[in-house]
């Protein structure tokens, strides 16, 4: 964890490239630092994904209306200014990655965090930490 899901209406994919947008998301979460300057998620667990809904509606039918629902889960452990400074961060990179789109198209866009306050279960199984995790120390 973290994970950034994204639920977007399909029209989407003709006004944006929307896994620029997940790599864009990604890089600005692996670069939120906390009060004391260190990463606030690991890049090894950071995740960001796009999909797009099958079946849609959008306020009324006058147009070709289209959403992004963007959901940050992270674990428990940050204080409450480096969730805001996280959530300001994907704030800005998605109004910076969509001006051009919102500019021409009717478009919402939502940015929710949540965090896991109980979890009941959380396996990991996997060897993406590793791979940048610091080099051990002689």
């Amino acid at each position: 964890m973290p994970h950034l899901v994204i639920l977007y209406t399909p029209n989407l994919d003709a006004w944006a490239d929307m896994t620029a947008l997940c790599r864009q998301l990604a890089d600005t979460m692996i670069a939120v630092r906390d009060e004391a300057g260190v990463a606030v998620f690991p890049v090894g667990g950071t995740r960001v994904m796009a999909f797009a809904a099958q079946h849609y509606a959008v306020a009324d039918s006058s147009g070709d209306h289209a959403f992004c629902w963007l959901n940050l889960r992270m674990g428990l452990g940050r204080s409450d200014a480096t969730k805001k400074r996280a959530g300001t961060a994907l704030e800005h990179a998605a109004a910076a990655f969509f001006a051009s789109t919102l500019s021409q198209h009717r478009v919402g866009i939502t940015l929710q965090i949540d965090e896991s306050t109980s979890q009941v279960f959380d396996a990991r199984i996997g060897n993406l930490h590793a791979l940048f995790a610091p080099p051990a120390k002689p």
